[in-house]
Protein backbone atom coordinates (compact mmCIF):
# COMPACT_ATOMS: atom_id res chain seq x y z
CA UNK A 1 0.00 0.00 0.00
CA UNK A 2 1.57 3.68 -0.87
CA UNK A 3 -0.87 6.60 0.24
CA UNK A 4 -0.11 10.00 -0.47
CA UNK A 5 -0.24 12.88 1.87
CA UNK A 6 -0.54 16.13 0.59
CA UNK A 7 1.29 19.42 2.06
CA UNK A 8 1.19 23.10 1.90
CA UNK A 9 4.00 24.87 3.20
CA UNK A 10 3.75 27.95 4.42
CA UNK A 11 7.17 29.60 3.92
CA UNK A 12 10.41 29.09 2.25
CA UNK A 13 12.07 26.87 5.08
CA UNK A 14 9.78 25.37 7.60
CA UNK A 15 10.02 21.74 9.56
CA UNK A 16 5.74 20.16 9.38
CA UNK A 17 5.29 17.42 11.98
CA UNK A 18 3.35 14.79 9.98
CA UNK A 19 3.58 12.39 12.75
CA UNK A 20 -0.08 12.32 13.59
CA UNK A 21 -0.68 11.48 9.75
CA UNK A 22 1.85 9.03 9.02
CA UNK A 23 0.21 7.36 11.92
CA UNK A 24 -3.53 7.61 10.22
CA UNK A 25 -1.52 5.84 7.27
CA UNK A 26 -0.53 2.64 9.98
CA UNK A 27 -4.11 2.66 11.45
CA UNK A 28 -5.56 3.00 8.23
CA UNK A 29 -3.12 -0.32 6.78
CA UNK A 30 -4.12 -2.78 9.53
CA UNK A 31 -0.32 -3.85 10.07
CA UNK A 32 0.18 -4.91 13.01
CA UNK A 33 3.84 -5.45 13.23
CA UNK A 34 6.58 -4.63 10.29
CA UNK A 35 7.59 -0.96 8.85
CA UNK A 36 6.78 2.24 7.54
CA UNK A 37 8.81 4.20 4.77
CA UNK A 38 8.25 7.64 4.68
CA UNK A 39 9.52 9.54 1.17
CA UNK A 40 9.86 12.93 -0.23
CA UNK A 41 9.54 13.00 -3.82
CA UNK A 42 11.42 16.63 -4.24
CA UNK A 43 14.70 18.10 -4.51
CA UNK A 44 14.59 20.71 -2.60
CA UNK A 45 12.77 19.40 0.68
CA UNK A 46 13.45 16.39 2.66
CA UNK A 47 12.23 14.48 6.24
CA UNK A 48 13.98 14.02 9.54
CA UNK A 49 13.22 12.82 13.10
CA UNK A 50 13.67 14.52 15.91
CA UNK A 51 12.65 16.36 18.74
CA UNK A 52 8.87 17.43 18.86
CA UNK A 53 8.08 18.99 22.27
CA UNK A 54 10.23 22.30 22.09
CA UNK A 55 9.74 24.34 19.19
CA UNK A 56 12.61 26.07 19.26
CA UNK A 57 14.37 23.00 18.21
CA UNK A 58 12.71 22.98 14.58
CA UNK A 59 13.85 27.20 14.70
CA UNK A 60 17.18 26.40 15.54
CA UNK A 61 17.47 23.33 12.85
CA UNK A 62 16.31 25.28 10.42
CA UNK A 63 18.93 28.55 11.44
CA UNK A 64 21.80 26.12 11.59
CA UNK A 65 20.49 24.89 7.62
CA UNK A 66 20.95 28.41 7.27
CA UNK A 67 24.05 29.42 8.37
CA UNK A 68 25.83 26.58 6.91
CA UNK A 69 24.06 26.91 3.29
CA UNK A 70 22.83 30.35 3.38
CA UNK A 71 20.28 31.27 0.43
CA UNK A 72 22.65 34.21 -1.29
CA UNK A 73 26.08 31.94 -2.06
CA UNK A 74 28.22 31.91 -4.53
CA UNK A 75 26.05 29.32 -6.67
CA UNK A 76 25.67 28.40 -10.45
CA UNK A 77 22.44 27.07 -10.36
CA UNK A 78 20.03 29.26 -12.46
CA UNK A 79 16.83 28.84 -10.75
CA UNK A 80 19.10 30.57 -8.18
CA UNK A 81 17.65 27.27 -5.55
CA UNK A 82 21.17 25.44 -4.87
CA UNK A 83 20.67 26.03 -0.82
CA UNK A 84 17.49 24.38 -0.94
CA UNK A 85 18.77 21.72 -2.78
CA UNK A 86 22.15 21.25 -0.66
CA UNK A 87 19.65 21.31 2.33
CA UNK A 88 17.36 18.79 0.98
CA UNK A 89 20.36 16.14 0.35
CA UNK A 90 22.05 16.65 3.87
CA UNK A 91 18.38 16.37 5.20
CA UNK A 92 17.67 13.12 3.45
CA UNK A 93 14.65 11.56 1.32
CA UNK A 94 13.92 8.73 2.91
CA UNK A 95 12.62 7.77 6.92
CA UNK A 96 11.98 4.53 8.12
CA UNK A 97 9.98 3.83 11.34
CA UNK A 98 9.17 0.14 12.88
CA UNK A 99 5.69 -0.40 13.95
CA UNK A 100 4.69 -2.56 17.03
CA UNK A 101 1.17 -3.53 17.89
CA UNK A 102 0.11 -0.68 15.18
CA UNK A 103 1.51 2.05 16.36
CA UNK A 104 4.77 3.99 15.04
CA UNK A 105 8.25 2.67 17.00
CA UNK A 106 9.44 6.46 18.06
CA UNK A 107 10.69 7.56 21.41
CA UNK A 108 9.15 9.74 23.96
CA UNK A 109 10.31 13.10 22.20
CA UNK A 110 10.30 12.15 18.54
CA UNK A 111 8.42 13.81 15.77
CA UNK A 112 8.17 13.17 11.74
CA UNK A 113 8.85 16.54 10.09
CA UNK A 114 8.42 16.98 6.68
CA UNK A 115 11.51 20.13 5.66
CA UNK A 116 10.70 22.52 3.36
CA UNK A 117 13.65 24.42 1.61
CA UNK A 118 11.59 26.30 -0.92
CA UNK A 119 8.58 27.28 -0.47
CA UNK A 120 5.54 27.85 -0.21
CA UNK A 121 4.91 25.47 -1.98
CA UNK A 122 2.20 22.11 -2.69
CA UNK A 123 4.09 19.46 -1.98
CA UNK A 124 3.38 15.30 -1.56
CA UNK A 125 4.64 12.85 0.80
CA UNK A 126 4.40 9.05 -0.02
CA UNK A 127 4.21 6.48 2.82
CA UNK A 128 4.48 2.65 2.34
CA UNK A 129 3.63 0.55 4.73
CA UNK A 130 4.58 -3.44 5.13
CA UNK A 131 4.46 -5.51 7.28
CA UNK A 132 1.88 -8.38 9.31
CA UNK A 133 -2.15 -7.68 10.21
Amino acid sequence: MIETIHISTPSRDAMIDITHKVQESVHKSQIKNGYCIIHVPHTTAGLTINENADPDVQRDMLYALDKAYPWNGDYRHFEGNSAAHIKATTVGFNQTVLIESGKLLLGRWQGIYFCEFDGPRQRQVFISILGEK
